[in-house]
């Protein structure tokens, strides 16, 4: 082999080599910001594509490609030891055949791209002068983000249910931020049978949101916030900041914070302490002594319990003792949480403090979520409002959700109290209609899925 020859073969290599090794690097960002699973195989031919795709929601273009490319690789090693001119005539068509074919779903599957993160046309051109510069811009910059509602909208159009449920799945694992609830039932067995407690309630919450919980007698207010909370797992998907709550519940317990109704703590404590004791039991073992007691400090400091953080738990108010309760879990920071009647045996301008710091506490990022059966006091300080109602079958469903101003316009009520009774029965004092909103309801979002669905 002469000289020249050597040196081409090494630019040839070198040049396939620094070819697969952007190209998997592009695709290696792109399955993280996809959230796709088994990384991995963006470092193999083939493998990498199939990968892309079925994060894309792309299966069928993402099995060609790999099976494509797959079969390009074998058939230049196969090259090198044919030597019958005709059998390499036949392998050089077959070749461009699959080249070309596999440039066609490379293009669709970069077109599924564009679409998904909503971009112009015109980055197909650089695509097709450097495919890995352009998959590496869009996996690597904060600016491009996917539409996963898109997938989700699409997928039902096909009008297939397994489409459907992948579709929520995969918007729900690359959900980035907030909480993504989709409980599809909750059941128990009474005597032997299969009972209903809690179907079809999906909704999607804005991190900084202060959420109120209301519902009608029995409609399973605290079922569902067992369910979002993986204190009792419901057949359902319960995303948290892109984490999995079921799947994941060693991680992201720490990250969700609970005060029931009543106050458990020991009345011979001091509040430091007791507040202390909670951050020691709740943090992770990595956190040390320093950052704890820090933590402590800044929730003293929030909640306006400094002052007398050196007395007595039993010697403390109504209202202060509410405040210890909810410093016990904000002490964990957590990016959820949930409280049970925060307000109960307070007095308006108790309450109206109560509320003030828990809509701080919203507005430093977390999701806070509220069951009271007094929420006209403090409406003004609600993004959203979930309402649920127990349908004639005596099962918990989704009767509505939005905000406080949204709520009233749909239930043509003046007060969050008149929409409870609304959804009650009869016989409870209540007008029984919980049927015709669940159903008006599930109505409204159907139109709303599908005319948003027609702008595409």
């Amino acid at each position: 082999m002469e000289e020249y020859e050597y040196i081409t073969l090494a630019i040839q290599l070198a040049s396939d080599f620094f070819g697969w090794l952007l190209l998997s690097i592009s695709v290696s960002l792109m399955l993280k910001k996809l959230h796709g699973k088994h990384r991995w195989m963006a470092w193999f031919r083939g493998l990498r594509y199939y990968a892309f795709g079925k994060a894309l929601g792309s299966r069928v273009e993402g099995l060609f490609c790999a099976g494509l490319e797959l079969s390009y690789s074998i058939m230049n090693i196969a090259d090198v030891f044919v030597e019958n001119e005709t059998v390499e005539t036949v392998l050089q068509l077959i070749r461009i055949v699959t080249i070309v074919t596999l440039f066609v779903y490379q293009i669709r599957l970069f077109l599924r791209v564009i679409k998904i993160f909503e971009l112009k046309r015109r980055w197909i051109l650089l695509w097709l002068v450097m495919d890995w510069l352009a998959l590496m811009i869009i996996g690597g910059s904060k600016k491009y983000q996917p539409n996963w509602s898109r997938i989700a909208r699409e997928g039902g159009a096909k009008g297939n249910a397994a489409d459907v449920q992948n579709a929520r799945i995969v918007r729900g694992k690359a959900l980035e931020s907030g909480l993504s609830i989709d409980v599809k039932d909750r059941s128990v067995r009474d005597f032997g049978r299969k009972k209903y407690l809690l179907k079809d309630i999906e909704m999607e919450i804005p991190n900084s949101s202060l959420v109120l919980l209301l519902g009608g007698s029995g409609a399973g207010k605290t079922t569902f916030v067992n369910a979002v909370i993986g204190y009792e797992q419901a057949n359902a998907t319960i995303l948290l900041n892109g984490c999995n709550v079921y799947k994941e519940y060693d991680r992201v317990k720490y990250r969700i914070g609970f005060v029931p109704q009543q106050n458990l703590m020991r009345g011979n404590d001091t509040v430091i302490r007791t507040i202390d004791d909670a951050a020691e039991m709740r943090l992770p073992s990595k956190v040390t002594g320093k950052q704890r007691g820090g933590k402590v400090e800044e929730v003293l400091d929030l909640l306006g319990l400094a002052a007398g953080s050196d007395g007595l738990v039993s010697k403390k108010s109504g209202g202060q003792l509410r405040r210890i309760a909810i410093a016990m879990e904000l002490v964990t920071d957590p990016e959820l949480f949930v409280l049970d009647e925060p307000d109960s045996g307070l007095d308006g301008v108790i309450a109206r403090e109560i509320f003030e710091k828990l809509r701080a506490i919203a507005d430093d990022g977390k999701i806070v979520m509220v069951i009271t059966h007094t929420p006209d006091r403090v409406i003004d300080l609600f993004d959203k409002v979930i309402v649920l109602a127990k349908d004639s079958e005596q099962v918990g469903r989704l009767a509505f959700y939005g905000s406080p101003k949204e709520a009233k316009e749909f239930f043509g009520k003046d007060t969050m109290e008149e929409i409870v009774m609304s959804v009650n029965r009869e016989e409870e004092g209540g007008e029984g209609l919980a049927d015709l909103y669940i159903e008006r309801y599930a109505q409204l979002t159907a139109e709303r899925e599908g005319g948003a669905g027609n702008e595409q």
